[in-house]
């Protein structure tokens, strides 16, 4: 969580990073000892655990009773479903742009690639770059078509 909204760098690394083709998760195309990344071309890094985010006083941004938003989010490339934890009533600019984290953190997360139906993650813990979101929904306020 620290890491992804360090407001003093706009890069990273990343130790024994093996890469492979959303077209193909399972085939190895690379492996790097270190490899460099631009944080704001990341649009979601999915955990193992939720407990993986830290403190929860971090992760939430502070101690606050919390409410829990179910949201649907798409970009051009992802979609991505999950439980928003969000102190107080929902507003989406405030959701947006408010404070200085560009990762928010989502929780029992499902993440889609729209055009390659294969490529799904489902993780407990989530942190997507709200700087990449294009539409954001609330489940609670879809329409049955």
């Amino acid at each position: 969580m620290g890491l992804m909204n360090d407001q003093v760098t706009s890069f990273m690394e990343i130790l024994d990073a093996r890469l492979a083709r959303l077209h193909m998760p399972t085939k190895l195309v690379e492996h790097y000892q270190v490899l460099r990344l631009v944080r704001s071309q990341i649009f979601a890094v999915c955990l193992a655990r939720r407990e993986d985010l830290g403190p929860p006083a971090l992760a939430r941004g502070g101690f606050q009773k919390m409410n829990e938003y179910s949201i649907h989010i798409a970009s051009p490339v992802y979609e991505l479903t999950g439980t928003l934890e969000w102190a107080g009533r929902f507003e989406f600019s405030t959701v947006m742009m408010e404070g200085s984290r560009d990762f928010v953190p989502l929780y029992n997360g499902h993440l889609a690639a729209i055009l390659i139906s294969a490529l799904k993650v489902d993780s407990p813990a989530m942190l997507f770059n709200r700087k990449q979101v294009d539409l954001l929904g609330l489940k609670s306020q879809c329409l049955e078509s």
